[in-house]
């Protein structure tokens, strides 16, 4: 299984996991033991020396992140696309984020029918939803809406929007999303 060094594989395992892992995590995901890892994690901080991603470890766990001096870069990209208006597709999975009050990225793919992975990037960025782990399930995130759009839109919760059971009822058994 290893034809690439242990820390290609590390690398490659936070790029696709995209949150912190701890040694232990990566050792079992990987199959090999804590010391290689260790190692690997040494290696893989150097081959990133100068490039445009960095290893960062806090608390044990570690995480790809872009360098800091590009940060500059991305805070104007960022600042442009906040700027933009909501498109189609974002209004739509955000309906169906605030109507279902906790949701999976897939149950939001199969209600809409296409992958909506970046419009999920999209808004988690512009802080009108946020992302927790699946209480039935830690291998899935849930996507909510935040407190400030509930704010914005003038609301408590998420029961007082309009046609809200009618809709949420539709949602669960078109989807499977609540039960």
């Amino acid at each position: 299984m290893m034809e690439l060094p242990i820390n290609a594989h590390i690398e490659a395992l936070l790029f696709f996991k995209g949150e912190p892992l701890s040694i232990d995590t990566m050792a079992k995901m990987l199959s090999v033991s804590t010391q290689e890892v260790e190692k690997g994690i040494s290696e893989l901080k150097e081959i990133l020396q100068g490039r445009g991603l960095s290893l960062i470890e806090h608390n044990g766990e570690y995480i790809l992140s872009t360098q800091r001096s590009l940060g500059p870069l991305f805070e104007t990209m960022r600042k442009e696309e906040l700027e933009k208006e909501l498109s189609k597709a974002s209004l739509e999975t955000l309906s169906i984020i605030i109507y279902t009050d906790g949701v999976t990225r897939n149950d939001i793919d199969y209600i809409r029918g296409v992958n909506s992975t970046f419009i999920l990037r999209n808004l988690l960025i512009r802080g009108l939803i946020e992302k927790s782990t699946d209480p039935k399930d830690s291998r899935k995130n849930v996507y909510k809406p935040t407190f400030e759009t509930l704010q914005f839109l003038g609301i408590t919760s998420v029961q007082e929007l309009p046609e809200y059971e009618k809709f949420n009822m539709e949602l669960s058994r078109n989807s499977g999303v609540k039960e």
